[in-house]
């Protein structure tokens, strides 16, 4: 068993928290240690102890233990890497979660950090970053790439060919059409539908999204 923190005690974190027992459930592989977390809120605290687990702390906190895996339970893309970069300078190492419930293809490959929730479907020849999320019920395409800190929101549908960059975020039920990118540090509002390629440091949305 290998020792587990999760980065982050809010609603997504204790998402992870949900993979990890499901891949425990699968094959004994996590031993859980806690929750870091800088500022946890009184609610947030509550709900991790009613799973039974804790926070042990921040990341302050963390740097004096024992270098140990982690997984980054945390939406956005640039507070991911800022968290990743101080954690992995100090010798933690960056878990992958995949829950048994996602569906991967042949020739997919997952960066250090990568989750993959359940219900997820990545097809073939996928390329993901460091510390990406595919999150709930995603659909992804043969031949698409995910650049570090990219996130995929719940029930998004990202066709064949597609590219996302650094730290951008697709929202929930949006879809991205064949062959197009998707620019570092945008983001594609839920529900959208898009059409064509979306620059660098953009925000699209609706139905086709400009």
């Amino acid at each position: 068993m290998q020792r587990l923190y999760i980065v982050g005690c809010g609603g997504f974190g204790r998402e992870v928290h949900d993979i990890v027992n499901a891949e425990n459930e699968v094959s004994p592989t996590w031993e859980f240690a806690g929750y870091i977390d800088d500022t946890p809120s009184e609610e947030n605290l509550r709900l991790v102890s009613r799973r039974g687990a804790q926070v042990v702390g921040g990341i302050a906190h963390a740097l004096e233990l024992q270098p140990a895996h982690f997984v980054i339970g945390i939406g956005t893309g640039r507070i991911r890497e800022s968290v990743a970069t101080r954690l992995e300078a100090a010798g933690w190492m960056s878990a992958v979660l995949v829950h048994p419930a996602a569906s991967l293809g042949a020739d997919v490959e997952l960066g250090p950090g990568s989750v993959i929730c359940a219900g997820a479907r990545l097809t073939t020849n996928i390329t993901l970053g460091h510390h990406v999320h595919i999150n709930i019920n995603s659909t992804v395409g043969h031949d698409s790439t995910f650049d570090s800190y990219a996130t995929v929101n719940p029930l998004a549908a990202i066709s064949g060919g597609v590219s996302v960059g650094e730290r951008s975020m697709v929202g929930t039920h949006a879809a991205i059409l064949q062959n197009l990118n998707v620019g570092v540090d945008s983001i594609v509002g839920a529900g959208s539908l898009v059409t064509k390629s979306v620059p660098d440091n953009t925000v699209v949305k609706g139905v086709p999204a400009r």
